[in-house]
């Protein structure tokens, strides 16, 4: 397996595994299948543009096909811009078990922290997502809150810790 940043030539396999992961986790995203499902590639591609303070990982397998995927924005505020977030971690099913969450996020870690300024990142996981919270635990984050009633998903309210990584 390995990691590199993506771009927009990888737009249509990024949808592939973001539709997926909608699909497989609705309960993971605040995003919907069918949201996503009906936006424009360009918007895809236009997302995967790399620029400062912004990029998206993708694990590839030994046969290039993209296993998983996570996000990194930093803020743009002036106030805010010590800190960034990570979004849209996923790995798909076949692919786990095999620490490629881990690489992704440590690969995510290491290009942010290179980042002038920035201190800290922050994540939010639902609050029974046990593996999901072992695996940030495992790279240094730590919990320092939890929104109770976060997310209302079909009737049903889901919590959500948030957690964070100190650089500096």
């Amino acid at each position: 397996m390995y990691i590199r940043v993506l771009n927009p030539a990888d737009a249509g396999n990024y949808r592939e595994i973001r539709l997926q992961s909608l699909l497989d986790h609705p309960e993971a995203f605040l995003s919907s299948y069918e949201k996503e499902k009906e936006m424009p590639l360009e918007i895809t591609r236009s997302r995967l543009e790399p620029a400062e303070g912004r990029f998206t990982l993708g694990g590839f397998t030994e046969r290039d096909e993209l296993a998983g995927v996570v996000t990194f924005i930093r803020e743009s505020s002036g106030k805010i811009r010590h800190k960034g977030n990570v979004y849209a971690m996923y790995v798909s099913p076949a692919a786990r078990n095999r620490k490629l969450g881990y690489k992704l996020m440590k690969e995510l870690i290491v290009r942010a922290g290179q980042l002038p300024g920035l201190e800290r990142i922050n994540l939010t996981v639902f609050s029974d997502n046990d593996p999901a919270k072992r695996l940030y635990t495992s790279l240094g984050f730590s919990c320092y809150g939890t929104e109770r009633k976060a997310v209302k998903l079909d009737g049903v309210y889901l919590d959500e810790d948030l957690m964070t990584l100190e650089l500096k």
